[in-house]
């Protein structure tokens, strides 16, 4: 667990065991990475601090109660109380902490000092830029990411790194290529790879539902064989699936991590992408910051003071308001005295209880009265066998995928999201307005704004015809806007993709919006180039 309850103060970061956090009020999540989580459940019923995307993913994947969470902006301050009558309170500020989608560090501000607690970060020179961090303020405690801590590992640049792994790919041009990753980060870099080959990146429903809240381009999709770059969980990447994988199709797998891997197949490479800072980049934070003291993040990484001569003098600890020492022995847990009272009075059921056969015979006929007339009305008429509606059908055949919202009327509104999938299936993803309460107004905010599908705006009703293309190579518009399907005629036109077998679509269309995208980005990159090749030869600069 990479957490801490923070001395001399209420503040918790990443730190969830309530017992060895007795004193802890204020509790704040870095981003979602399972070592932050740990003891993190839907059973939490405390006050929790974090950004827009992590509240929402902390709801979404771990059942967290919107009630408790707390969705701070990045890049804003925000003040918070540390006592019970508002006398103390404190400044915290957000700042994106480059590791993975919805990542920040935390900067305090109280009658303890100033406190910054990176978390997971991965330095660029720009952080030194934020405007809570460039006015010159003394750090008093730096809480450091020591991941990479270590004199002896060398690290290439994440920009290095990423042309490593194009090299790589570049080198095997007729093989499929598989790229392990942890189920949350490195989506910039697939955006990358897909702009640099043209291709579709394939991702699971869960890491695809990720990439559109963050607004990445239009080029990732979950239909297998639509592209030759597959996003897969770093787990799966092993001696006996690269046989597997090699025996269907060439196949490359891709490892980005500095961790220290052992390849037990030729085809598993291991570049070192990291996600966190390297001993240099740490050493040149530090140097910069000039903090008093600097504390270790992960307990687990051996650690040294490798940056005694880049720190200032330390203060003397710091004395606890009495209204904070007050609230932070005050007992946040419901009385024991009142939980037992309450178990006393539940009633317990003795044995075993029967229903009654006359009351189930009576339900059960209910139960079939009611369906016998729903099945009369879907069809229209009482006498013959119902056909069924085109999105019961979808449900039928995609029932892990498909919303419960999908039974009976066709759910059509403006406030819904429809995502064009394989084949033209319009599958419902729950929206993405998740609503949480903001700490300084108490009202409602969310992520909605930043949730928009991407695509071709025109929403006609051809583009369901390109949105079931097929072919490895030629991109697929999974991203489109759906139009509501209100006339009878597209609901049929609709259902007959839904029962075409698969061999019948060809693989001659194209995505306008994929070619869109791609051509910006390699006419950026040439200009990049040119500009580069300028530079550097003086007879173009005559």
């Amino acid at each position: 667990m990479n957490g801490v309850q923070i001395p001399h103060t209420p503040i918790a970061v990443d730190f969830w065991n309530l017992r060895r956090a007795a004193s802890a009020r204020l509790f704040f999540l870095s981003h979602m990475h399972s070592d932050h989580t740990v003891g993190l459940s839907s059973t939490w019923a405390r006050p929790l601090y974090c950004s827009p995307i992590t509240a929402f993913l902390l709801h979404r994947h771990l059942q967290v109660s919107k009630q408790w969470i707390r969705a701070l902006e990045v890049g804003e301050s925000h003040v918070l109380p540390l006592d019970e009558i508002g006398r103390e309170t404190m400044t915290v500020t957000l700042m994106d902490a480059n590791h993975c989608p919805g990542s920040v560090m935390f900067l305090f501000e109280g009658y303890f000092g100033t406190i910054l607690y990176t978390g997971d970060f991965r330095y660029t020179p720009s952080m030194l830029k934020e405007p809570a961090l460039s006015v010159g303020k003394q750090i008093h405690t730096l809480y450091l990411d020591n991941t990479n801590c270590n004199p002896a590992l060398h690290l290439p640049s994440q920009e290095e790194a990423a042309r490593q792994i194009v090299e790589l790919i570049r080198k095997h041009p007729q093989h499929n290529v598989k790229i392990g990753l942890y189920s949350l980060g490195k989506e910039s870099l697939l955006e990358q790879l897909a702009l640099e080959f043209r291709t579709w990146v394939v991702l699971s429903p869960r890491r695809l539902e990720l990439v559109q809240l963050l607004g990445l381009a239009d080029v990732f999709t979950m239909e297998e064989g639509a592209g030759r770059i597959h996003a897969v969980d770093h787990m799966d990447i092993c001696r006996t699936a690269m046989l597997r994988w090699n025996q269907a199709h060439p196949t490359i797998a891709i490892l980005p991590t500095s961790r220290k891997i052992h390849s037990s197949h030729p085809n598993i490479h291991v570049i070192p992408y990291s996600d966190h800072s390297s001993y240099p980049e740490l050493c040149a934070f530090v140097a910069a910051l000039r903090p008093c003291q600097v504390v270790p993040i992960v307990s687990r990484q051996p650690y040294r003071d490798y940056f005694q001569d880049s720190l200032s003098p330390r203060l003397s600890v710091p004395q606890v308001p009495d209204s904070v020492r007050q609230y932070m022995s005050s007992s946040s847990k419901p009385s024991i005295l009142w939980l037992l009272e309450k178990k006393l009075k539940k009633p317990r059921t003795q044995g075993v209880m029967f229903e009654s056969l006359e009351e189930n015979a009576g339900q059960s006929q209910a139960v079939s009265d009611s369906k016998k007339a729903e099945n009369e009305n879907l069809s229209g008429n009482p006498g013959k066998q119902p056909s069924h509606h085109p999105l019961q059908i979808r449900k039928l055949l995609f029932p892990d995928i498909c919303s419960k919202k999908w039974e009976g009327a066709v759910p059509f509104s403006e406030s819904q999201k429809i995502l064009t999938a394989p084949l033209g299936f319009s599958v419902h993803l729950r929206s993405t307005d998740e609503e949480f309460l903001s700490p300084e107004t108490g009202e409602k905010t969310g992520v909605g704004p930043q949730v928009v599908p991407r695509g071709h705006s025109d929403g006609s009703a051809a583009s369901g015809t390109q949105s079931a293309r097929m072919g490895r190579d030629t991109p697929l518009s999974h991203g489109s806007k759906a139009d509501p399907l209100r006339a009878p005629e597209f609901r049929g036109l609709a259902l007959k993709y839904l029962l075409t077998p698969v061999n019948v679509f060809q693989a001659q269309f194209s995505s306008r919006g994929f070619y869109q995208q791609v051509e910006k980005y390699h006419k950026s990159l040439l200009k990049s180039r040119q500009e580069s090749t300028a530079l550097f030869d003086p007879t173009l600069q005559l």
